[in-house]
């Protein structure tokens, strides 16, 4: 297993997570300027730790086969340069549901890849990076997350948080730990969002997620 200083996109790929999470505005919220500097530190110290490349088995499932078109719109919007790096690293994905059960017609429209934490493929213990792909037209059940704080950054699509809003490409949406969300996707393109979760390392290894009612 090669560490990560010697695997340059998975390298370059922290680096625009830690950028993304570096520039812009927080929109004069203490609370997300704070998620964003303790993803950023967390970041850092991952990358000081050079961590091992896990060899985790790439897998696909139903919604993949609109990650192209994802990458596509993302390669257009403010985050090119991370659809850039993604693109190259798709081969090594392990995309999953996450979900003991997930309801059948969702499975065929929804999927996330853990890219760094406890499960890899960059061993991290107290983040975890990864993305979302949704279908078009895709409604994500409301749920939440025990003892984790998360944050959604949209590279592609058009997409709605507990119909609050339509985010953009570029949009970062903070959730505290507990807060229940639901997404909606836009009818004409699939969603793509990386995420970032900080939490416990026990409970970001085995986070228990669950629909709620």
């Amino acid at each position: 297993m090669a560490p990560l200083s010697e695997q340059p996109d998975w390298l370059y790929l922290l680096r625009d997570y830690h950028e993304t999470f570096g520039t812009g505005s927080s929109g004069g919220s203490d609370a997300i300027r704070s998620h964003r500097r303790r993803v950023r530190e967390a970041l850092n110290r991952v990358v000081q730790a050079d961590p091992p490349i896990l060899g985790r088995q790439p897998a696909d499932k139903p919604v993949t086969a609109h990650l192209g078109r994802a990458l596509d719109l993302a390669a257009d919007g403010p985050l090119a340069t991370m659809a850039a790096t993604l693109r190259r690293l798709t081969g090594q994905f392990t995309w999953e549901w996450g979900y003991e059960r997930v309801p059948r017609t969702l499975a065929q429209r929804y999927a996330y890849c853990e890219l760094a934490g406890p499960n890899g493929p960059v061993h991290a213990e107290r983040i975890v990076l990864g993305l979302v792909l949704l279908a078009p037209g895709t409604t994500y059940p409301q749920h939440s997350h025990t003892e984790i704080e998360e944050s959604y950054v949209s590279l592609a699509g058009a997409w709605s948080e507990n119909d609050a809003a339509v985010y953009a490409p570029g949009s970062l949406i903070f959730n505290k730990p507990q807060q229940a969300h639901r997404i909606t996707v836009g009818e004409r393109a699939p969603c793509l969002l990386a995420y970032a979760w900080l939490g416990p390392p026990a409970r970001l290894a085995a986070p228990g997620m669950t629909f709620g009612r």
